[in-house]
């Protein structure tokens, strides 16, 4: 009797948008959130973790010099 075999589910790993904040878990864990509201969640279980590159909006240089 054989089984009917799953097909592993393949999605594309993670990029870093223009908004997207990099948070190191533990010495190597790095994980990309979307908002800050989710890394108080991720802080309860991983409380070593801290953020790599902060959500800060960019400046946009009016001069065309």
């Amino acid at each position: 009797m054989s089984y009917h075999r799953k097909e592993p589910i393949v999605t594309r790993p993670a990029t870093a948008d223009a908004d997207c904040i990099r948070v190191r878990l533990n010495s190597r864990t790095v994980v990309l959130l979307k908002s800050m509201k989710s890394f108080a969640s991720w802080k309860e279980r991983y409380p070593e973790a801290e953020v790599i590159e902060p959500a800060v909006p960019k400046k946009r240089s009016t001069d065309k010099g």
